[in-house]
């Protein structure tokens, strides 16, 4: 699949202070909460006049948490696709806190790590598949396929240095007004530069079940990581909610007949 240069976004992120975070957050109220996961919340602000999801990380003690940021951020001002979620700013800053430490309260130093993201009223792919209006028509799942494969062979071979997402799934997948997907959450990808394009990770990270057998039993990680779970994917956008489950004994055609 050719890569499509006009897709691309020039649009650098900003620095954003934390105090203006906090503000346009209500200091990160549960009011404005639109989504939690494994390694944060997010919420929904307004800022320069335009709608953004605001995703703190959790406060997360050793070098997790760090290379979490690390890798989403540096991947994500790497990245300028139509099919991938824009990183409008971020903020990497350290808070002074009151904390108890041996019995006694003291200050101590927190780091404090936010992404800003352009926001999508539309919410995952992984909703609208369980939504049972049947917004996503045939053509709408045809090019919310097209647009996840465009979108991750962009990030496997739209520059010098291939990015592996390694938790590609509908969850991760954001919607526009005009159902063009956006591949989102990196922060389990790394980047690859070296000669051998595969490597293992003794700790294994991702989503039942759209890692590979491979990646379960020896860590191994490739490219084959994400095509296979862009595989599962498809499968999912066909199969529709209740399909999914039995597609290993269904015929071709009652994949049709689910949506007919």
């Amino acid at each position: 699949m050719a890569n499509n240069l006009h897709h691309v976004v020039s649009a650098m992120p900003e620095a954003i202070s934390y105090t203006l975070l906090k503000e346009i957050t209500k200091n990160f109220s549960d009011e404005l909460k639109i989504g939690e996961g494994d390694f944060g919340k997010v919420y929904k602000a307004i800022y320069n006049e335009e709608e953004i999801a605001v995703k703190r990380l959790f406060l997360i003690s050793g070098l997790v948490d760090e290379t979490k940021f690390n890798n989403e951020l540096l991947n994500l001002v790497c990245v300028q696709h139509q099919n991938i979620v824009k990183l409008v700013g971020y903020c990497y800053a350290i808070q002074r806190q009151v904390t108890e430490y041996n019995g006694k309260q003291t200050f101590a130093n927190v780091d404090e790590r936010v992404l800003c993201f352009e926001y999508f009223p539309s919410g995952s792919l992984k909703k609208h598949l369980s939504d049972e209006s049947r917004e996503l028509n045939w053509y709408r799942r045809y090019k919310i396929i097209v647009g996840i494969c465009e979108g991750l062979n962009f990030l496997h071979n739209g520059s010098e240095r291939e990015i592996y997402h390694l938790d590609l799934k509908p969850a991760n997948i954001l919607l526009d007004e005009n159902w063009m997907p956006k591949i989102c959450d990196f922060g389990l990808s790394r980047l690859i530069n070296d000669s051998t394009r595969s490597f293992n990770t003794e700790h294994l990270c991702g989503s039942h079940p759209f890692m590979p057998p491979e990646y379960i039993e020896t860590g191994g990680i490739s490219k084959k990581h994400d095509v296979f779970s862009l595989g599962v994917t498809i499968i999912q956008i066909i199969a529709g909610p209740n399909g999914y489950g039995e597609y290993v004994d269904m015929p071709f055609n009652r994949f049709a007949e689910l949506h007919s």
